[in-house]
């Protein structure tokens, strides 16, 4: 256990000292990826294959999880150093062949190799990699590097030394200006200058005050905030101790986060208690006379309590709802009391803007989005997982850069920016600079970072009703506009993808989605309709063959089209009878088809048949062949 360090100098004497002894040390270092999608993978059985080979052969070298280094789909993810071989999808059976071949012998195993999905060649180092080509790790810097469960790592890697410059040489509003200077902007979706943020919180007097982490990371795909509290929970617990100091009389602080990251909340306890028995976290901080501490609050997992003020009620221990505007809560936030909320990104960004300069940090970036942003590339695209990319960069760059262009070589045809209440950009924009005010431009915004990439066969109003159906469960239901308003646009959306749009059902989405914009109570419900209104703006053809001709263009849309048996790739295992709730499957000498008028179009047939012999064809119903059809057929003409 390390003493407590009692002056600021003495930060940077322990840090010399563990430097020197692992230098002396000289050992190799196998660094396994233990963050959450590695683990789905079996990451913690590698670790243990690893510490078991190296006692079977009596080697020593340090075995190493770190956090999430990014690639999440070709996980478990293995690095070996001083070599920096860089290896993907290796189970607990590569042990033994990794350590015989690359740590003893320095030779590369191709098939452990990751394959560049453009021009096919093996890969041996991460900077090799084409999906790591483009990024710019600020943010990320030590995930994938670092044991997030290592003091000693976090020191090494000059942890804390922001703090320790900090309390020796800089007052609050030096910090303070520091901050504006960069232009570090939240991160959490709205985008509004952390400096200007924090100047507020320190020109309101008051005894108490207070500084929050909004972890509750509930974007449908997103696990941003979840990586950097699980793979560097010491950057996040150094920006809030910063910024505690910079707004004054700020004793104590809370790190809100989901009740579903339970290997997060594990990493920031084992930090928290770290720092305290430091002396970083507590009383006269590194003997300067500051004190503060943190706290873990968990969330029960209500999309809710994402928003500030509804977050600030749950740390209270009151349901999370929302309330009006003003005040603020840098006036009145927690127990009443001036409080500055930040997103886990924003608060990893303080450290190495304060020991670099702004000067650096508006040098990345453009000139009103300065820095990098972290996205979870999911989707229709080759490569997916976390990435941190200099603001500015091009969605094309991003999709097919980093992305390493669309499953299948299929068309690009959108990308959701933004989660939930972000909004989808066609084909047209893919050149389109990301950042704040280019996203808004084209009605989508930044949000917290979940970015979809959809190709030519997803159907942008089935799309739309997804993200939809999400945002109205997750209401909390105070204001009519979000709670009425959300239902309201779901039930004429669902009957839309059922085939039973109406004519007018376009302009009542926009008109309720107006209404929401203008009279929600919180920015969640305001930019509920987005989804909405941007597949609307960009993809109104669909929506119009959906209502008028019955017709899904994406060929998406289960309740549309027919069902056939194709009898000649038939085998008659009569699965699709077995399945078919409704009796539509038909079995007659010797074969199966599909009757009509008993088909619900449910798509269960679909699903069991081991040959796809049971297709859905979609052909598009027009005002004249519809005309044709007898009276009273339901009937599809093409």
């Amino acid at each position: 256990m390390m003493s407590r360090l009692k002056k600021t100098k003495e930060l940077g004497v322990l840090r010399e000292k563990i430097c020197s002894e692992r230098a002396k040390q000289k050992k190799k270092i196998i660094r396994v990826c233990s963050g959450t999608g590695c683990r789905a993978s079996g990451a913690q059985e590698v670790v243990e294959a690893f510490k078991a080979e190296a006692i079977k052969q009596g080697i020593d070298f340090e075995i190493r999880p770190t956090g999430c280094q990014g690639l999440c789909e070709k996980g478990p993810i293995v690095i070996v150093e001083p070599l920096d071989v860089f290896y993907q999808k290796v189970d607990p059976f590569d042990t033994a062949k990794i350590i015989d071949l690359t740590v003893n012998r320095g030779k590369v195993i191709d098939r452990l190799q990751v394959v560049d999905p453009i021009t096919g060649e093996l890969a041996v180092k991460e900077e090799e990699i084409l999906f790591y080509g483009k990024q710019q790790r600020i943010v990320l810097r030590n995930c994938g590097h670092i044991d997030p469960t290592s003091m000693d790592d976090y020191i090494t890697v000059g942890g804390y030394g922001a703090l320790a410059k900090v309390l020796n040489d800089m007052a609050p509003d030096e910090v303070i200006e520091k901050i504006k200077k960069s232009n570090l902007r939240g991160r959490g979706g709205a985008g509004f200058p952390t400096g200007r943020k924090w100047e507020g919180g320190r020109k309101t007097e008051s005894d108490v005050k207070y500084i929050v982490c909004n972890g509750d990371e509930g974007d449908p795909g997103a696990f941003m905030d979840r990586s950097v509290l699980e793979g560097d929970p010491h950057s996040v617990i150094e920006g809030m101790i910063i910024g505690a100091y910079a707004l004054g009389n700020c004793k104590e602080g809370f790190i809100y986060v989901r009740q579903e990251y339970p290997l997060a909340v594990k990493n920031l306890t084992i930090a928290i208690n770290q720092a305290r028995e430091l002396g970083l976290l507590g009383e006269n901080i590194l003997g300067s006379g500051f004190d503060f501490d943190l706290e873990i609050k968990r969330g029960a997992g209500a999309f809710i309590c994402g928003e500030s003020t509804a977050l600030m009620f749950s740390v209270e221990g009151k349901r999370g709802m929302p309330r009006t505007t003003p005040p603020r809560s840098v006036e009145k936030g927690l127990w009443g009391k001036p409080t500055v909320l930040n997103n886990v990104e924003t608060l990893a960004n303080i450290p190495p803007i304060l020991v670099k300069g702004a000067k650096w940090y508006t040098s990345i970036g453009t000139k009103s989005s300065p820095g990098t942003k972290i996205f979870a590339l999911t989707g229709k695209v080759k490569n997916t997982g976390l990435i941190e990319v200099p603001m500015g960069i091009t969605i094309r760059e991003i999709v097919y850069d980093i992305g390493g262009g669309i499953l299948g070589d299929k068309e690009f045809k959108a990308v959701q920016i933004g989660g939930p209440s972000g909004g989808c950009i066609p084909k047209e924009y893919l050149d389109l600079p990301v950042d704040f005010d280019s996203l808004n431009e084209v009605g989508a915004m930044m949000g917290s970072g979940g970015l979809v990439v959809m190709d030519e066969s997803d159907c942008m109003v089935e799309i739309s009703r997804y993200f939809l159906s999400f945002t109205q469960v997750e209401s909390c239901g105070k204001c009519p506009p979000c709670r009425i308003g959300t239902y309201e646009m779901l039930k004429i959306l669902e009957r839309i993808v059922e085939g039973k749009g109406e004519e007018g059902d376009i302009e009542r989405l926009e008109s309720i989605s107006r209404h929401i914009q203008e009279t929600a109570l919180c920015g969640l419900g305001k930019s509920a309709p987005n989804p909405v209104l941007s597949t609307i703006r960009y993809f109104r053809d669909e929506y119009e063959a959906h209502i008028r001709d019955k017709y899904c263009p994406a060929g998406a849309c289960v309740a549309l089209g027919r069902y056939r048996i194709i009898e000649e790739e038939c085998l008659l295992c009569g699965l699709c009878k077995e399945v078919c709730s409704y009796e539509a499957v038909v079995e007659e000498r010797s074969r199966f088809y599909i009757d009509e008028s008993y088909c619900e179009k449910c798509g269960a047939c679909i699903g069991v048949c081991p040959t796809g012999c049971v297709v859905r064809e979609f052909e598009r119903k027009t005002a004249s062949t519809a005309s044709n059809l007898p009276t009273g057929k339901q009937g599809v003409a093409t």
